[in-house]
């Protein structure tokens, strides 16, 4: 005979034995893994912060993004725990019971069973379960819903990917808006200079007698007005660091300096290979695509309410008024039983048709929501390259317009200098040059946040 620790040593073994398998088998999934983005932190580089460390910073720190990857993580488990419902499971229990006896003298009884329990359905009046349960459920419900499972594991891992972009817009453009502005606010300290020398210029003229009081007011106001726009200029690009240092830093005050990034870029490729790019790695359409395939799961698996449950049992262990494997007068207490079940639906109140129509309406919005991402695709894609095409196109343009109105300043002040121009045309041409300059620089941001655009549509940001 065992002794009773060695039995409950036993019946532990085998308990962990029945469940490491289960475990196991849901460690490594094989439903589809979205791709997670490295992100790697650190200090920013003694050169400055690149655009590629902006966004690996951003990826650490963007709670929306945290969101969608704490819920790609979450469905994965969901389908994890779906699928440990299609494979059996083991559970094991101990009880002990006590049962008031009868007081019911039996002579004829073996010595110490004299005493039969007060209560018919106990077995003894100390009895003692120690047991193993496996129990399995044949369900194509089960089944359907981990079809589901895997498809919606899909679905937000393509969120994932989608908020993964969607954030890399936002510090593209957060970026070089702080490298436009900066641009800007040096565009208005040179028109700011400009302005003052032309200033010094006319009140030298007019103490000499040679120009009238006029012009020295006209360059005065006009000197004015260049030190609003340069604060204006420099306010914008504080705050142009603050909305970035918000994606980047615990603290957005924290100052930084940003990369020179002046290589030049790369042609653009040809709008058949960017196509083909953009409907391949989309994240939007796999995740339309996702979500039908989980609509149509869903139908098939409000349908299978009308197949029947198959369920099996299986016991094994000790039941008996002793904690032995052998009991009195040599009576084998441990044993098992094994049970099947099947469960035929006959009338729910049509609460199944009910369910199958919902989900059907499911589908149709789904497939609706599927067409309409592959509209917004095709759009996107048009709209996004000849955004890019053109806005290359005129950062040429801008430069020579920027070029000729440094050169009509130039030329205007001499002529100026030499009487045969107005201060009212110098002034012009102050404004001119200090538009174009203001204009190159809000060109080479819609250039690059343009052609970010289009590589963040491609997945090659």
């Amino acid at each position: 005979m065992f002794s009773r620790l060695s039995i409950w040593a036993a019946l532990g073994a085998l308990f962990l034995a029945a469940t490491a398998a289960p475990l196991c088998a849901s460690a490594d999934g094989p439903w589809p893994q979205a791709p997670q983005p490295e992100v790697q932190g650190g200090a920013a580089p003694d050169s400055g912060i690149t655009l590629r460390h902006a966004i690996a910073a951003a990826l650490a720190n963007d709670p929306a993004f945290a969101s969608a990857s704490a819920a790609s993580g979450s469905a994965r488990l969901d389908a994890a725990m779906s699928r440990g419902e299609l494979l059996p499971n083991a559970t094991a229990n101990g009880v002990y019971t006590y049962t008031t006896p009868s007081r019911f003298l039996n002579k004829d009884a073996p010595p110490g069973l004299e005493e039969l329990p007060a209560f018919v359905a106990n077995d003894s009046i100390h009895e003692y379960w120690a047991q193993i349960l496996v129990n399995q459920t044949i369900s194509v419900t089960n089944l359907e819903n981990y079809r589901r499972s895997r498809a919606l594991a899909t679905q937000a891992g393509a969120d994932l990917e989608s908020a993964r972009r969607d954030l890399v817009a936002r510090v593209v453009t957060a970026y070089f808006s702080v490298v436009s502005t900066a641009k800007k606010a040096d565009v208005a300290k040179q028109a700011l200079d400009e302005s003052k020398s032309f200033v010094d210029l006319t009140q030298k003229l007019e103490t000499g007698r040679e120009v009238a009081h006029a012009d020295f007011v006209k360059a005065e106001l006009a000197f004015q007005q260049r030190q609003r726009d340069f604060a204006d200029a420099t306010l914008a690009a504080e705050k142009a660091r603050l909305e970035l240092g918000v994606l980047l830093f615990a603290d957005p005050r924290t100052p930084y300096t940003l990369a020179d990034e002046k290589q030049p870029q790369a042609p653009l490729p040809d709008e058949s290979t960017v196509q083909a790019a953009a409907s391949h790695n989309n994240p939007d359409l796999r995740s339309a695509l996702a979500a039908l395939h989980a609509g149509h799961d869903a139908v098939e698996a409000a349908r299978a309410g009308y197949i029947p449950t198959i369920g099996l049992n299986y016991t094994w262990g000790i039941n008996a008024p002793e904690i032995a494997v052998n009991g009195r007068d040599e009576v084998r207490n441990l044993g098992y039983s094994a049970s099947v079940s099947i469960d035929f639906p006959v009338w729910d109140w049509f609460a199944t048709h009910d369910r199958v129509r919902q989900s059907e309406l499911r589908e149709k919005a789904a497939q609706a929501a599927l067409t309409t991402t592959q509209r917004r695709l095709v759009a996107q894609l048009d709209e996004y390259y000849a955004e890019a095409r053109v806005a290359g196109d005129q950062v040429t343009s801008l430069r020579a317009s920027a070029e000729t109105a440094r050169e009509s300043l130039r030329l205007t002040r001499l002529r100026y200098s030499a009487g045969e121009a107005l201060a009212l045309e110098v002034v012009d041409a102050e404004t001119s040059l200090a538009q174009a300059e203001a204009a190159l620089a809000d060109g080479i941001l819609r250039s690059r946040v343009a052609r970010a655009n289009l590589q963040t549509l491609t997945g090659v940001l």
